[in-house]
């Protein structure tokens, strides 16, 4: 594989902790496998914040507070980079 083929079938996740991307999509995965990899990270995220939600601010320190938004970022922006990824293909009409 040519370093060009490489670079149009891998699609960077944003990088949040990084200066340059590490982790990426293959954008030629099958529809089914991307679709779920973000229903798993969206249910996920859901399942975690659901009991969150109902939590008191004076029942958690502010570390907990920062760990769980930060938890939810990224899992949230994982799932924003492949519903990107999958409605590019939608529109090139793969």
């Amino acid at each position: 594989m040519t370093t060009n083929q490489s670079s149009n079938r891998f699609t960077p996740l944003t990088p949040i902790a990084t200066t340059q991307p590490i982790l990426f999509i293959d954008r030629t995965a099958p529809l089914p496998e991307l679709h779920a990899c973000v229903s798993e990270r969206l249910h996920a995220t859901l399942d975690y914040l659901t009991p969150m939600a109902c939590t008191t601010l004076r029942d958690s320190a502010e570390t907990d507070i920062n760990t769980i938004t930060n938890i939810a970022r990224i899992m949230v922006q994982d799932v924003a980079d492949v519903f990107g990824v999958i409605e590019q293909r939608r529109l090139e009409g793969q």
